[in-house]
């Protein structure tokens, strides 16, 4: 005990006799200590108190599947200063290898009896049950669930017949893949291919979707056109490598990191980018202005996605009831050095 409560006290800048003041829920603390000292013991892993352990601690859980992709690190920065500025203490929970998966994350946030949780990347059956039984504000940012794979009870309340589900804020993926397939059919490419993560992948899933409506509209053929991967360097280099072989002279990736495989498939068959071969990325990620080529992509407005979602998970914090909709961003197709006119085909030939 004694230890604990020096820990705390070194922790929030406190004596021990204030500490011990706030675990005994004696009076002459501030309110503004006494979160400091709660929130401090969920930190250090402390149990609070039986009598406090229905106050949850001003933590906000803020769980992303990955950091090598740097549109991942971006948000979390973004949130996490939101968070602070008013007032709460942002968790960062990431997958790695061996370590928690992210339903040993969620477990753990509603253990630590956090304020709320803003998830990014994927939402399994599993999760979503789990924090929806639970009560606790969740807001989904980039996170779209895909309904249609959970059971009934779980999507309408069974007394009012309502919709059940989190706010989401997300990129508006079917007008990121239009932009950039406007901008390549403008050019003069006919042989349009897409490259995006695994199947599974609800905004890979929608820029699928969309992709087939355009090519249905342009009178093409979308079947063979369509590459899945992992969102990795290497799994991009060796989806587009099966996409270029197929003919394609332009490729529509679903992140910068999948573009960049994408430019080193070229090169390992002879092509050159954007000379034979144009490549558009998605996420406008640092430094994409520096590759080589510079690269086309598609700018998330990442500041404005970030804030909406701490403001939508603060009105629920604060007792605003969760409206299960989705609030779609617009993204913003940025032009540079990776995107060209189709060369001849004798001369794309000719360098392979």
């Amino acid at each position: 005990m004694t230890r604990r409560l020096a820990e705390v006290a070194r922790k929030v800048g406190v004596s021990e006799a204030t500490v011990s003041r706030v675990l005994n829920g004696k009076p002459g603390v501030s309110d503004a200590t006494r979160r400091s000292v709660l929130t401090a013991l969920d930190v250090l892993g402390y149990e609070r108190p039986t009598q406090l352990r229905g106050v949850r601690a001003r933590l906000v859980g803020l769980v992303v599947p990955e950091l090598q992709n740097p549109i991942f690190p971006a948000l979390a920065e973004v949130v996490g200063g939101a968070l602070v500025q008013l007032g709460f203490t942002p968790v960062l929970c990431t997958r790695t290898a061996g370590g928690l998966t992210e339903a040993e994350y969620v477990t753990m946030l509603l253990d630590q009896q956090v304020s709320g949780v803003v998830f990014s990347g994927g939402l399994s059956a599993e999760e979503y049950q789990q924090l929806l039984g639970r009560g606790v504000p969740v807001v989904l940012l980039n996170a779209a669930v895909d309904y249609a794979a959970l059971p009934p009870a779980l999507i309408r309340d069974p007394v009012s017949g309502s919709r059940l589900g989190f706010p989401q804020v997300s990129t508006d993926d079917s007008a990121a893949v239009e932009q950039a397939f406007n901008h390549l059919w403008a050019l003069g490419h006919r042989r349009i291919s897409l490259l995006v993560g695994p199947a599974d992948h609800m905004p890979s899933r929608r820029k699928a979707e969309s992709f087939a409506r355009l090519c249905h509209r342009t009178g093409t053929d979308h079947r063979g056109r369509i590459g899945h991967a992992l969102f990795s360097f290497e799994g991009g280099q060796a989806a587009a490598a099966d996409l270029l072989a197929d003919g394609a002279t332009a490729v529509i990736c679903g992140s910068d990191i999948l573009a960049l495989g994408a430019v080193r498939a070229a090169r390992r068959r002879g092509l050159e980018v954007p000379q034979d071969v144009s490549v558009i990325g998605y996420d406008d990620s640092p430094f994409m202005n520096y590759t080589d080529p510079p690269l086309t992509t598609l700018r998330q407005p990442i500041d404005a996605m970030a804030r909406a979602a701490v403001t939508l998970l603060v009105n629920q914090i604060g007792g605003g009831a969760p409206t299960p909709k989705e609030l779609l961003h617009e993204p913003e197709l940025v032009v540079r050095g990776s995107t060209a006119p189709p060369a001849p085909a004798e001369a794309r030939l000719a360098r392979v």
